[in-house]
């Protein structure tokens, strides 16, 4: 109904922001504040093996009192990964984030990654769909849609 995740990928990008999982907590928070985003996609040989967010460093760092530069990021990422592909419908994907109360999903294709999307992303999405769809119905009856 909302169209596939590839086309929200098309709308908002491919870029996914990675790091190792050997990279210190202080790396990997940095990096995220210098690129703005609230999560990293973690992985190793090409691979996702987890995600680090700003709620792991919140519960697992900060919370749990450990030494930032100290810690690897593979000691505190959330973990397995969940993935979808670009022909998942949005709906799907949804269900997804919202069952498993996970934030993030990777896209992969062809066993490469080729995206991620988030619940905002998500939500975006079906938001301005909804959109259309209400303006179109609205032109329609008021007769307003071209013939």
């Amino acid at each position: 109904m909302y169209g596939l995740v590839r086309d929200v990928l098309s709308e908002k990008g491919k870029t996914v922001h990675t790091v190792s999982p050997r990279a210190s907590v202080r790396e990997a928070v940095r990096k995220m504040n210098e690129l703005g985003v609230g999560s990293l996609l973690v992985v190793e040989e090409g691979r996702p093996v987890g995600i680090f967010t700003e709620r792991d460093v919140l519960r697992r760092v900060v919370d749990a009192g450990r030494d930032p530069e100290a810690t690897r990021v593979e000691e505190v990422m959330s973990s397995p990964v969940v993935t979808i592909r670009p022909e998942t419908p949005v709906r799907e994907a949804m269900e997804t984030i919202t069952t498993l109360r996970h934030r993030h999903l990777p896209v992969m294709d062809g066993g490469q990654v080729v995206g991620m999307v988030s619940i905002g992303d998500l939500l975006r999405w079906v938001t301005y769909y909804q959109q259309r769809e209400i303006e179109h119905m609205t032109d329609y009856i008021t007769g307003r849609a071209p013939a």
